[in-house]
């Protein structure tokens, strides 16, 4: 199963963000142990570096977006994406790009605690604590 992780999610763990990290934590795991297939937007990886420089430091972001890099495949990202986005329903432009970057890459579904925020997704989104469970089931 193809999953893109949405920032909030990379997030959670990197920041240990109370309750949600357990549940991340758990997903990259899964990640890690072979049983999903992990992707990330490369609007994603720009907005942890600077997200987790301002708490942690440049250095500290970088060692981590190293890291990252070695766990996850980065979706597609080109000039259609962007001009996808730009027509889509998904009003927030940054989960518009996600999004229509995720489809273009073939991925399955896409993880994030901000579901409603994609209301409009043609993908399947899940909760963190959804996946777990499909996960689980296997």
């Amino acid at each position: 199963m193809k999953i893109l992780f949405d920032t909030n999610v990379i997030l959670d763990v990197l920041l240990l963000r109370k309750p949600y990290y357990t549940a991340a934590t758990y997903l990259l795991s899964e990640l890690e142990q072979g049983n999903i297939e992990g992707y990330l937007c490369l609007t994603t990886i720009t907005t942890i570096g600077y997200l987790v420089s301002k708490v942690k430091g440049a250095n500290e972001a970088k060692k981590l977006i190293k890291n990252i890099l070695n766990i996850f495949e980065l979706t597609v990202l080109n000039k259609s994406v962007f001009e996808s986005a730009c027509s889509h329903k998904i009003s927030d432009f940054e989960d518009a790009v996600l999004h229509e970057s995720a489809s273009l890459s073939y991925i399955d579904g896409i993880v994030t605690r901000n579901g409603k925020d994609f209301k409009y997704a043609s993908l399947k989104v899940y909760d963190p604590e959804e996946l777990i469970g499909i996960i689980k089931s296997y």
